[in-house]
């Protein structure tokens, strides 16, 4: 059994937040550089949904292992966050996951370049048994063993690595070329029964972009996204959160269909009530309040 990654067992810090989300339904993911340990309280309050101390493509190699003792330091004085990790290929892989493991403050691994559903449980068996672990999908490869990946034991969330994925394939970054990978992404989750996947990050500073970006995600059933800069955060919260009128026609729907008993009047009235659901609990988690 995974531990609950929403609040941390025995975790007593200033650097987790009492509002912080549930990582199965956190929109935000704040990729930060394990290189910048000054950073880490900083950035553990701001209005990212989850963060992620990066100790795989944001550290040169030469770095690593300083970078991997600054982590195990703040996660074992009162941090709390989650931590990419080397991919299996690697000689790092074996290294972080014995760093890591029965730290108090780790909330779960994010695992670089998962291309079967042995590298996820390969790491959750290494970690204990009690450690979630998101994979991030980053090949042609991984995309094809989505399915495996998500009902791999130890599975927490699928993630998109779209800049290592457009590089493995050569594909451009346009919608209709990345729609294929991700929405492979939200069919394996669906199928090993996780929540939705996390998008790639957006690179760039226009907000614009990154809200048609965000907007498009949804629209392929991804639930989170990925990030490298906290001026991104609102953004990519708000448009991945229900809307305020989403909100109300969702909670005029649930009180309509108490008052009339539970009664379902048609076939549109069960898909409707599983949506309303949906956005009803999103809603009261993001704090969004009805018209």
């Amino acid at each position: 059994m995974m531990t609950d990654t929403s609040r941390p067992e025995g975790t007593t810090t200033s650097a987790y937040r009492a509002d912080q989300i549930p990582a199965e339904i956190a929109r935000s993911w704040l990729l930060v550089a394990a290189t910048r340990p000054e950073t880490f309280d900083e950035v553990a309050s701001s209005r990212a949904d989850q963060i992620v101390l990066d100790i795989e493509d944001a550290v040169d190699p030469k770095l690593k292992p300083a970078a991997r003792n600054d982590v195990v330091a703040w996660l074992s004085n009162g941090g709390s966050a989650w931590v990419r990790i080397n991919d299996h290929s690697t000689p790092f892989w074996s290294h972080d996951v014995d760093a890591l493991k029965g730290l108090p403050g780790l909330l779960g691994v994010m695992l670089a370049k998962t291309e079967s559903g042995a590298h996820v449980t390969e790491t959750f068996d290494r970690l204990g048994g009690g450690t979630a672990v998101i994979a991030l999908i980053e090949s042609a490869l991984g995309i094809e063993e989505a399915r495996s990946i998500a009902e791999a034991r130890g599975a927490f969330r699928l993630a998109f690595g779209s800049g290592d994925y457009r590089r493995d394939t050569g594909t451009g970054a346009d919608d209709l070329a990345m729609a294929y990978p991700r929405s492979r992404l939200v069919v394996a989750s669906r199928i090993g029964g996780l929540p939705g996947p996390i998008d790639g990050p957006t690179v760039g500073s226009s907000h614009p972009v990154l809200r048609e970006q965000s907007a498009l995600a949804v629209t392929l059933g991804l639930t989170g996204k990925l990030c490298l800069d906290v001026e991104q955060l609102p953004v990519i919260n708000e448009v991945i959160s229900p809307t305020r009128s989403d909100a109300t026609w969702a909670r005029d729907f649930l009180e309509d269909f108490e008052s009339r008993g539970r009664v379902i009047r048609d076939g549109s009235d069960l898909p409707r009530l599983g949506r309303a659901q949906k956005i009803d609990k999103l809603a009261q988690a993001f704090g969004i309040k009805p018209l």
